[in-house]
């Protein structure tokens, strides 16, 4: 059920879509930006493929339009209609995507050379908050299962002992759900962040939809956590790149968030990206709980059909519930296809080139599909009609159990600190390139993000060790067919490490 009550009619107003609407209608002379001055002097390729209509609406930030750096008007009060929807003491618009909103909570919560405990798992803006800000990462590794190839969450002990170690730390980073939609203990890990007195930062890009409907997981200021980045467009109907920021209770200095996202978002904004927050709240404050309710049964009766197809099934939450995998986002189908002799990228790349099915990533083992308010009845029936092709003609061509690949995500189960140098420092070192194949890459510190996309999670992170096992499982990767972001070199044959 929604945060917020259906009977609060203030949830029904759209004051910044309706006033960039008032805008893009009144009849005017425009000698401000953007160039092409209200869609007539659009490239007019564009204006053949899109219309004209929405470039009426690319408008600069006028005097009705507020300031999203300082906002005062129409921005503000949509900002807090999104609090009030959402559940949290003050809510910011984010143009610059989730990855401003993770950059943003580190830089507001660390200094240089502060600790940060951070899950392993990480989306690799993290990464780039790191070096932003100069914090010190204590790496927490998260439960991994190594039969069906994924990653769940961090526990609680492993926050505990992070934090026995290292006190002095500002803040707890976790990302919840992850890609494949697992959610761990986050309540949990916030009443042992709050003991030590330091606020719960959550990276909840995919879970907007949690706060509207009972039977999906709990939400992350639901669980006491201060901060929370949601990527609205993922899963809800913003547009992409439009996200926001929440936070609640006092351990976060409102002050600081606002600077640095005047560091990190953009001064020239989009408020067709804006407007679009505005109308997506909206929707959900009045139609969240309706919406959700079908998706969640498209999202069940797409699992149960699937589960009946021979060689697939759909990722459940363990019966009883395991270390680092307390629920599941029920509109994530994960479904694991290493019983028809396929990798997770090849079946990926039969279903997009021979059967009209794209689905949101694939893995080694795996294909996740995410099931939203913008699917239907017929894509779910397209999705099962596919998933039975692609079993019964691809495993009467291989007629194997497994796809034969013993590929294991280079992760441990101890509190890591693997850092040699900074992340900052790392990135901003002299550095050399060598071979990927070379012996003399082991042991030597890395200055990439390296991380196989999506999800994003970094497999090497600037200022870490280059050990063998993340050497092998990137070579790997490639060999598989996936794609691996972060190289300086797009071959993906070399690596940057720091100069000795």
């Amino acid at each position: 059920m929604s945060l917020t009550s259906h009977s609060d009619c203030s949830q029904i107003e759209t004051p910044l879509l309706e006033t960039l609407w008032d805008c893009a209608n009144k009849t005017h002379t425009a000698f401000y930006t953007p160039g092409h001055k209200r869609g007539k002097g659009i490239s007019p390729q564009l204006a053949t493929y899109f219309g004209k209509g929405v470039f009426r609406c690319d408008l600069p930030e006028l005097t009705p339009l507020d300031n999203l750096l300082s906002p005062t008007g129409v921005i503000q009060s949509a900002q807090k209609l999104a609090s009030q929807a959402f559940g949290a003491l003050h809510t910011w618009f984010l143009i610059n995507g989730s990855t401003c909103g993770i950059e943003a909570a580190i830089l507001a919560t660390c200094g240089s050379g502060e600790k940060i405990i951070l899950s392993r798992n990480i989306h690799s803006s993290a990464v780039s908050g790191l070096i932003l800000s100069g914090a010190v990462p204590i790496f927490v590794n998260p439960e991994y299962d190594p039969i069906l190839d994924i990653t769940y969450s961090i526990t609680p002990q492993r926050v505990s002992e992070a934090l026995e170690l290292y006190p002095e730390a500002k803040a707890v980073m976790i990302v919840y759900p992850t890609y494949y939609g697992v959610c761990g203990d986050i309540h949990a890990i916030a009443k042992i962040a709050h003991d030590y007195n330091i606020p719960l930062l959550v990276d909840e890009a995919h879970g907007a939809h949690f706060a509207f409907h009972q039977q999906l997981p709990i939400t992350a200021l639901s669980a006491d956590a201060d901060l929370a980045v949601q990527s609205t467009h993922k899963v809800l109907g913003a547009m992409t790149q439009a996200s926001m920021l929440h936070i609640q209770g006092n351990r976060i200095d409102r002050d600081r968030v606002n600077k640095a996202l005047q560091l990190l978002q953009s001064t020239s904004p989009s408020y067709l990206l804006l407007a679009s927050l505005d109308a997506a709240r909206q929707q959900m404050a009045i139609h969240g709980e309706e919406l959700m309710s079908h998706t969640l049964q498209l999202a069940r009766q797409a699992k149960i059909r699937i589960n009946k197809i021979p060689k697939l099934s759909v990722l459940e939450v363990p019966n009883p519930p395991s270390l680092g995998f307390a629920a599941l986002d029920k509109t994530r189908l994960t479904v694991n296809v290493e019983k028809l002799g396929l990798t997770g990228f090849t079946a990926e790349e039969i279903l997009d080139k021979q059967l009209g099915i794209i689905c949101e990533f694939a893995s080694i083992k795996n294909l996740t599909f995410i099931i939203s308010l913008g699917n239907t009845q017929e894509d779910i029936n397209h999705l099962v009609e596919a998933l039975s092709a692609l079993a019964q003609e691809h495993w009467q061509l291989t007629g194997q159990d497994s796809i034969g690949y013993s590929c294991k995500y280079p992760i441990s189960k101890d509190v890591s600190n693997s850092m040699l140098l900074l992340p900052r420092e790392a990135f901003f070192s002299n550095t050399e390139i060598l071979p990927i194949d070379s012996e003399k890459l082991c042991d030597r510190i890395c200055a990439e993000i390296i991380c196989p996309y999506p999800p994003g999670i970094p497999v090497l992170v600037p200022g870490e060790l280059v050990s063998y096992e993340a050497l092998i499982y990137l070579q790997q990767i490639k060999q598989m067919g996936g794609f691996i972001s972060g190289y300086a070199d797009t071959s993906a044959n070399t690596i940057k490490v720091v100069k000795s």
